[in-house]
């Protein structure tokens, strides 16, 4: 079974073909980040034009990369939430109407539960140097989901049968990244760039707060975002009132670094100390990690510490938002026997939640 997925949440527009769930055929990204940059932030507005302009020509590129042809797609799943509005609009009216005219079934998917199922992939087609997991992880799973829009940590007893465990009750840690990011003079997106920074640093520089907070496996970063800020104001000599975006202009390169290392240290410490207990309490098979943030080097390498048992991580282009997730979330609804949804009715849901 052959499913194409569309993602359109944010600022990449991707298309992909999945084969029941776990052989990758095609990934296409036309990433907006280059537009987006001198803003210091996605445009929502700008976004959807981009979306409405990438889309035909990617859904092309995807198939053709596949060798596919519409007779060769069992269907088209599309992520419908949770992301922005606009962005989200032009991916599932485009699905809409594909599903239509083409007459496959249409699968409504939730982006972050997508980012779950990009670990499921464990074999590509015509791309030997994607580095794959070798084998798709077992269930019962823990997953931290972890991006600029989401913390979250999931248990899932089986495919679509899971319980949340905690989020953040604040900014999500890639949120806070992309702030520190600012803080520290560093370009968008931020999570790459502080991690840049991070190698020439010293992540014991600075001791930085995790905060405590009621729910067990909930998170929190908005107090760790101040205290970087607090710590960035003392080294350029100041005190509060100096403002954020002066405060990069007084510090030295390698206070720069340090800071950027202190604080990714503690942020990732900040989740894998939950994922940790998470795993003691639950006793699951496997873990995963998905979203941007997966992508951290700083974050596998703490977990791969600490977990007892062995754990396969995603490539790093399938950590970022894509379309190969949504096409494998769409084959799992498929092959499970969910029900399509009509096409002439689906709607967006920028405020979906697991």
């Amino acid at each position: 079974m052959k499913i194409l997925g569309i993602e359109t949440s944010c600022d990449e527009t991707s298309v992909s073909v999945v084969e029941d769930g776990r052989v990758l055929h095609s990934n296409v990204v036309l990433s907006q980040i280059d537009i987006h940059k001198q803003y210091g932030g996605v445009v929502p507005e700008v976004a959807a034009r981009s979306h409405l302009e990438a889309m035909m020509p990617v859904v092309d590129q995807a198939l053709t990369q596949a060798n596919c042809n519409w007779t060769d797609i069992d269907g088209i799943a599309v992520t419908y939430g949770a992301g922005l509005s606009g962005s989200l609009l032009i991916g599932v009216m485009s699905a809409r109407i594909l599903a239509i005219i083409k007459d496959k079934p249409l699968y409504a998917c939730n982006h972050v539960e997508g980012h779950v199922y990009a670990n499921l992939l464990t074999d590509s087609k015509g791309n030997d140097s994607l580095a794959l997991p070798t084998s798709a992880p077992e269930f019962p799973l823990l997953a931290l989901i972890v991006s600029g829009g989401h913390s979250q940590l999931v248990y899932f007893r089986e495919h679509f049968d899971y319980t949340l465990l905690g989020v953040t009750l604040d900014d999500a840690i890639g949120e806070a990244f992309d702030k520190v990011a600012k803080i520290l003079g560093l370009p968008y997106p931020g999570g790459p760039s502080v991690s840049k920074a991070a190698l020439d640093g010293d992540p014991a520089a600075y001791k930085l707060p995790i905060a405590r907070v009621e729910g067990e496996y909930d998170f929190s970063f908005s107090g760790l975002k101040t205290a970087t800020l607090r710590l960035g104001q003392k080294l350029a000599g100041s005190d509060h009132t100096l403002p954020s975006f002066e405060v990069a202009d007084k510090l030295t390169e390698q206070q720069i670094a340090d800071v950027a290392a202190s604080f990714q240290y503690t942020a990732v410490k900040t989740v894998v100390d939950k994922t940790i207990k998470a795993f003691e309490q639950f006793q699951p098979k496997s873990v995963v990690i998905a979203g941007g943030v997966a992508a951290s080097q700083e974050l596998r390498r703490q977990l791969s510490e600490r977990l007892p048992i062995n754990i396969e991580y995603a490539p790093p282009s399938l950590c970022t938002d894509n379309g190969a997730m949504i096409a494998c979330l769409g084959c799992y609804h498929a092959m499970l026997g969910r029900d399509p949804v009509d096409p002439y009715t689906l709607d967006v849901d920028p405020s979906l939640r697991m």
